[in-house]
């Protein structure tokens, strides 16, 4: 038997309020707010949406070389800019103390991000 709930349709106001009230007791009474948290928390959302454009931005451009629309100096170009645009991406993570994998954000009923 699936422990997994059934998709709530924010559509039907009874169902989304019940899901609601369900994710209440699962909150905190109060947010800690201090300065460095809210720097931290601040920096993993801004490099949570970088590194989904840039996987988005990599698939395309795959579809695109195996689609044969890319000359080979555009692939090269592409590829060089997707490379530096890892790399400066790590750096940030790890200016951060942020790994992979914490950038990888629970959508509740719509599953991980990334």
């Amino acid at each position: 038997m699936s422990t997994e709930k059934p998709h709530i349709d924010a559509d039907d106001p009874d169902l989304f309020a019940a899901e609601l009230r369900d994710l209440v007791p699962a909150l905190p009474a109060k947010i800690d707010a201090q300065p460095e948290d809210i720097e931290a928390g601040l920096a993993k959302l801004v490099l949570t949406l970088v590194e989904l454009l840039r996987q988005v931005l990599e698939h395309q451009a795959v579809r695109r070389m195996e689609g044969g629309t890319l000359s080979d100096d555009e692939i090269e170009r592409l590829g060089v800019s997707l490379m530096r645009l890892q790399e400066r991406l790590d750096e940030i993570k790890n200016a951060f103390g942020l790994a992979g994998e914490e950038l990888n954000i629970d959508l509740g009923p719509l599953g991980r991000l990334l």
